[in-house]
């Protein structure tokens, strides 16, 4: 089983409100993209964020800063405006590979989940429309490429 396959199977089973954004969105909609870590967003209240670490930290991953849940719940506005913290890192400290990024400056929204299967895991996709959106808000060279790609993909 690979890290993106448990991962998403740990935050399935405590049915966690989420969805991969990122390069391994861009991937698995079929656009070729290289990336180490996982980018997600959840649907955001206090109990979700809570929940979120708390399923992380069962699979080894840790907060690379040092705050947690509740922090990033009541200071999301500071963080995001005063220190540019748009996504809050997980890592496992035994696997440098194996890192996550909860995206806090974007909210999950209804009815933009496309789920795909990968191995036998369910997976859900921020849909193709919201990645776009999201990543022309980035406006990063990378996230400029990926647009290019998943706009082919989209015709």
């Amino acid at each position: 089983m690979t890290f993106l396959e448990r991962l998403c199977s740990a935050l399935n089973q405590q049915k966690l409100d989420y969805a991969l954004v990122g390069g391994h969105a861009v991937a698995l909609y079929g656009a070729v993209r290289g990336t180490v870590d996982v980018d997600f967003v959840i649907r955001w209240s206090h109990k979700g964020l809570m929940d979120t670490e708390a399923t992380l930290n069962s699979i080894g991953l840790v907060s690379r800063l040092p705050i947690n849940a509740d922090d990033v719940f009541h200071f999301r506005d500071e963080y995001i405006k005063e220190r540019n913290l748009i996504a809050w890192n997980f890592y496992n400290p035994e696997n440098l590979m194996e890192q996550v990024d909860i995206v806090i400056n974007y909210q999950l929204k209804p009815n933009s989940i496309k789920i795909i299967r990968v191995g036998n895991t369910d997976i859900p996709l921020i849909n193709i429309k919201q990645l776009i959106k999201m990543k022309s808000a980035a406006g990063r060279p990378q996230d400029l490429q990926d647009i290019a790609a998943l706009e082919k993909l989209r015709k």
